[in-house]
């Protein structure tokens, strides 16, 4: 049975630790893991969370606890990953479009590196020839994800060399005697046709034979989880079985066992997520009522810029009449949470949450109109843990020079 905080619960959080504040529950993260871990139990499966969704360090600890490994995108969250606790084998660093310097940072840490450019490349094989291992990542033309902007292994995708420049990957390898160990493939986020994993996964098996050294072919992620009640999710138990066969062919047909890797991020976090927030103001209007929130796209962005559902629900008014409200937050622009939605009554100072708010929320959030960032809360055991402090003033001051 999938793991839940409370209502009741989150209204207790909420009268503690104030709104708007973000709670993540560590046994749902736990589960996730785990159903990632069955599913995949017939691959040589390696898991690497992509905290680029949610890195708040007491999560990262949590994650690496579980025995996953790290995917980071910055250098700074691979310094996070090592504070966690990851080991620096454990980590793979794919950055895209940094300066060279970053990738030499990661080199002194010791980690792996995933790079997605062949200046860096050359870079990097001029610099090391094969003293450190690399992975490539490539663009396999394979257009997936909810919408345009999540995904990422298009055509026009700044993310990857594209699979048309394999001859100039070679001869970089070649003239500069890199040691290829990984090649990389990421199509996207929200894919449920479990059909475009293996449609990438024909597309590496083709460039595999291109390095010898090759210990594992990385997938990406992208799995999708569902936001509406009527949302599906991306079917792991068929998808395990046919990487499965697929890679117990591959390795009949070639003689080498390789290892298969993933990236799940917002599969690991998300539904551990809430973000409860406090009704300011019921505003209404000849055309609809607003229900207006102490909160704005500068804490949860993801419906304005990526036009995501977030279910939400009254959890002071559970078992009132539904109305029809129109989500809105506090800044100054546009914010709109959500158009014409079914909630039960809301009353000036009720509490709303929004669920599925584990990723990409307070990852993304800001200081826009001088508004304070939320706290943080991770439920485990039962028990609620307040993991960051909600901002106060002299924080929007801490780095401005008087």
């Amino acid at each position: 049975m999938s793991q839940i905080v409370s209502n009741q619960q989150l209204v207790q959080i909420a009268n503690k630790f104030g709104t708007p504040v973000y709670v993540y529950h560590a046994e749902r993260i736990t589960e996730q893991y785990q159903k990632l871990q069955t599913a995949f139990s017939k691959c040589n499966a390696q898991f690497f969370y992509a905290c680029k969704s949610l890195t708040n360090i007491n999560i990262l600890k949590h994650i690496n606890n579980l025995g996953a490994s790290l995917d980071c995108v910055s250098i700074n969250e691979v310094k996070l990953g090592l504070m966690a606790g990851f080991e620096a084998d454990n980590i793979l660093f794919t950055p895209n479009c940094v300066d060279f310097e970053e990738i030499l940072q990661a080199k002194d840490l010791g980690v792996k590196i995933n790079i997605d450019n062949i200046s860096i490349l050359e870079q990097f094989g001029n610099t090391f020839g094969n003293n450190y291992p690399v992975c490539i990542r490539v663009n396999p033309h394979i257009m997936a994800g909810g919408n345009f902007k999540i995904s990422t292994g298009h055509v026009d995708s700044k993310f990857g060399i594209s699979i048309h420049q394999m001859r100039h990957i070679e001869r970089v390898v070649k003239t500069t005697n890199l040691n290829v160990e990984g090649i990389h493939m990421h199509t996207g986020s929200e894919i449920k046709d479990v059909n475009v994993f293996l449609e990438g996964l024909e597309v590496m098996f083709t460039i595999a034979s291109h390095f010898p050294n090759l210990k594992y072919i990385d997938l990406g992620s992208g799995f999708k989880v569902p936001y509406q009640p009527t949302d599906s999710e991306t079917d792991l138990t068929s998808l395990g079985e046919k990487v499965a066969e697929a890679f117990s062919a591959f390795e009949n047909e070639t003689g080498k066992k390789i290892q298969v890797w993933f990236e799940p991020g917002k599969y690991l976090v998300s539904q551990a997520g809430y973000f409860v927030v406090k009704a300011n103001v019921i505003k209404q209007t000849p055309a609809t009522v607003f229900a207006g929130v102490n909160s704005g796209f500068n804490h949860l962005i993801r419906p304005m810029m990526y036009e995501a559902y977030h279910h939400i629900q009254n959890i002071s008014n559970e078992n009132a009449t539904e109305r029809i409200y129109t989500v809105v937050g506090n800044i100054c622009e546009t914010d709109t949470f959500a158009w014409d939605r079914k909630i039960t009554e809301v009353r000036e100072g009720d509490y709303l949450v929004f669920y599925n708010a584990g990723a990409y929320g307070f990852e993304m959030s800001s200081n826009f109109n001088s508004r304070l960032k939320p706290a943080e809360v991770m439920v485990e055991n039962g028990e609620a843990k307040l993991i960051r402090q909600r901002d106060v003033f002299e924080d929007l001051l801490r780095n401005q020079v008087l």
